[in-house]
């Protein structure tokens, strides 16, 4: 399974999520070795982690 990064890495201090794939340091860190379920848990949170980072609040 493919990692969510898209190389725009900064993570939001509100959060503790990267701007650019949602996910927390932890999660980027145990991304190769977490089982597919593990990973297939990370990638369904992270669409609504973004509306999150996109939203009408996301400025710094």
């Amino acid at each position: 399974m493919d990692s969510p990064c898209n190389t725009i890495c900064k993570i939001v201090d509100r959060t503790g999520w990267c701007i650019g794939c949602a996910r927390h340091l932890d999660e980027i860190a145990e991304w190769s070795s977490a089982s597919h379920a593990r990973k297939r848990q990370i990638l369904d949170s992270l669409p609504a982690r973004l509306a999150v980072l996109n939203g009408p609040e996301s400025s710094d």
